[in-house]
This record gives structure tokens, sequence and C-alpha cells, in this order.
């Protein structure tokens, strides 16, 4: 009987204690919907400011897509090209810039074997401290320096809101 009790005892601890791991989880850092729509907002406004016609796309955590906005009078293939850079911001935490220059010669650009990835400006990672939780890919500006200095500007609009 006294075996018991103590099995039971040991299985009820056992319980409580994964009970209380349970209790508190982890909460992961991600981009929201309104974040994201944030972000859209700001590069398509920054980049308005110099009459550039975008295309913009945010990719989440996992690299999914958690909003996109094809500007008006912009080439279809904008969209692609800004999905992939948001994408390669997110997978390599640098900007696709960085990852085209990182890529140019030597072994380095097998890495431009990634499906996905874009070895051009646009891309841009978005951080909350030193997480990167997203990316933001812009597209369809006169040269992917100038895609990066929109994406870059509409983030530090909302980096407050980030941390």
């Amino acid at each position: 009987m006294r075996t018991q009790i103590g099995i039971a005892s040991a299985a009820i601890a056992i319980i409580a204690a994964s009970s209380a791991q349970a209790a508190s989880p982890q909460i992961e850092k991600n981009i929201s919907m309104g974040l994201a729509q944030e972000i859209v907002a700001g590069v398509i406004e920054e980049c308005a400011k110099n009459s550039y016609k975008v295309s913009v796309v945010v990719v989440d955590k996992a690299g999914q897509v958690a909003a996109s906005l094809r500007g008006d009078g912009t080439s279809p293939a904008t969209m692609e090209f800004a999905r992939m850079k948001a994408y390669t911001a997110r997978v390599r935490n640098q900007t696709s810039l960085e990852f085209m220059n990182l890529t140019a010669s030597g072994d380095a650009q097998a890495l431009r074997q990634i499906p996905g990835v874009a070895a051009i400006g646009g891309g841009v990672p978005i951080k909350s401290g030193a997480e990167t939780i997203g990316g933001v890919g812009v597209s369809g500006a006169p040269g992917g320096e100038k895609d990066e200095a929109c994406a870059k500007a509409a983030l530090a609009r909302i980096s407050a809101s980030l941390n």
C-alpha cells in the first residue's frame, strides 16, 4: 500500500511540474498583421517621396508572406522580386544587398543556390532587438539600393513597435 502511495505521489509531482512548465510558455515574437500593414504603408509612402512606383512584401518569422501590395504602374515581376528579397533578408538575417556582396565571388556563390533567395538590393530584415522576426522586400525603384533605402526608412519609423 505504501509503495502505491509513493508511486502516486511521484506521479502527481511529475504532473505538477510539467503543468507549471506548460503554464509559462515562451512568447514567440513575430510579425502581426497590423505591423505588416504599417510597414507596407511606410515603404509606399517613403518611395512615393521620390516618385518610385514599387511593390512591397513583408514575410514573417517563418518566411511566409504576411502582407503584400503591388504598387500602381509596377511590373507584375516586382511582386515576386519583392517576396524573394524579403525572404532572403529573413533567412540570411542580413539585407539582400549584403547577401549580394557576400556571394559575388568565391565559395560563397554557392549560397545563391538556396531556393527563393535573391542576390539584389531591396530586402531588409525586420528585427526585434537582436532577433530577426521577418523581412521586408521592395522592388520597382530604379536600383536595389533605392528599394533598400525605402525599406530602412519605413522600419526606422516603426522601430518603437519592434521592441
